[in-house]
């Protein structure tokens, strides 16, 4: 007897594998399965190639009649780039199809219906939370006008993300790699002009896998003091970068466009996360400081935490990673959901869900 919850775990590892590839797509893994065996299987490998059904039909060639298809994501309907998988599943003559949830988008949906119509046995919700969680960004762009956002933010034991005399980098190698895996995945990464005065940072993916389209690099900077000497504005002509500032100095927004930088004007901080969201932003990861934190999540605009803990106390005068969010007593402060942890070497990683996916 098939696994179904097992066989759908199988497929959303394989959805993983396009991590930084798919995008504006989203992540998608099937396999099918016939008489307890896999037949075929196949994941969406980068946008522009063939859906994830579509391989996974490939690989089973005529093994797939009568075949259980297991995929992460409702069948398109519609021709886009490659013809509706739908399709494509009823033509291969599988008998069954487990979805793990549905597809938002207006354009691609109603795969379930057509498989249902020619007569297959449609399943929908098995790993459903999972599924959904591995698309968050893709199914926020359609429920949201701003992006999916993620604080990232590494501290002390104690809570800080700086020493009172500055510092070095606090978590060691594991967790930077992790970070610039979490880059490769994300449309956006934004820091605050805090963090480029003090630190003067790339923004940019060099520890993992190369994504198909670089993050574009984002500093939240109310007056444009983005420094032209800065990393990020003289390279910004090789990846893209976007200030964004609600009362920007005239001459200092001129030089920054001059040099490559694109200057969005914003009267808020609500207003400048629309304005990257029309930009096409649906992921945006939030690296600090915690000036930029305790704004996001006073508006209630962070919809996954990530805290990378080094096993070290920084002490007094120490600065607080949320010494500038909303205040809370033990009674009224909410208890996030913990969705993964792990250790990375001497530091841990915990990734906390502030909003449904």
């Amino acid at each position: 007897m098939t696994d179904d919850p097992a066989s759908m775990r199988h497929a959303l590892a394989l959805a993983r594998r396009g991590w930084g590839h798919t995008a504006p797509n989203p992540l998608v893994g099937a396999v099918l399965v016939c008489d307890g065996v896999v037949v075929g299987e196949g994941y969406h490998v980068a946008y522009g190639a063939a859906h994830a059904e579509v391989a996974a039909l490939a690989a089973a060639g005529a093994r797939a009649r009568g075949a259980t298809a297991y995929v992460t994501l409702e069948p398109c309907a519609h021709h886009g780039q490659t013809p509706p998988c739908a399709d494509a599943l009823i033509a291969a003559g599988v008998a069954r199809v487990v979805v793990a949830t549905r597809d938002p988008n207006p354009v691609a949906a109603g795969g379930i219906a057509r498989l249902a119509a020619a007569g297959i046995e449609v399943v929908v919700g098995v790993e459903e939370a999972a599924a959904r969680e591995l698309n968050a960004a893709f199914l926020h762009a359609f429920r949201s006008d701003r992006p999916w956002v993620t604080l990232k933010l590494a501290t002390s034991l104690d809570g800080a993300i700086a020493g009172r005399d500055g510092g070095g980098a606090l978590t060691g190698a594991g967790s930077r790699q992790e970070v610039h895996h979490l880059r490769a995945g994300h449309d956006a990464v934004a820091v605050g002009i805090g963090t480029v005065l003090a630190d003067d940072p790339q923004l940019t993916v060099r520890d993992a896998a190369a994504p198909r389209i670089p993050p574009l690099r984002v500093v939240f900077d109310r007056t444009a003091r983005t420094p032209l000497g800065s990393h990020l504005v003289r390279t910004a002509r090789a990846v893209p970068v976007v200030v964004i500032s609600e009362a920007p100095d005239a001459e200092r927004a001129a030089a920054l466009r001059d040099a490559g930088v694109e200057v969005l004007t914003a009267a808020s901080l609500d207003e400048g996360l629309r304005g990257l969201r029309a930009r096409g932003v649906r992921s945006l990861l939030v690296e600090g400081g915690a000036g930029l934190a305790g704004a996001l999540l006073t508006r209630a605009a962070v919809d996954r935490l990530v805290i990378f803990q080094a096993p070290c106390v920084l002490g007094a005068g120490a600065l607080p990673a949320f010494g500038q969010a909303p205040a809370a007593t033990p009674a009224t402060a909410a208890r996030l959901p913990i969705l993964a942890s792990r250790s990375l070497d001497d530091d841990t990683m915990t990734v906390y869900a502030c909003s449904p996916a």
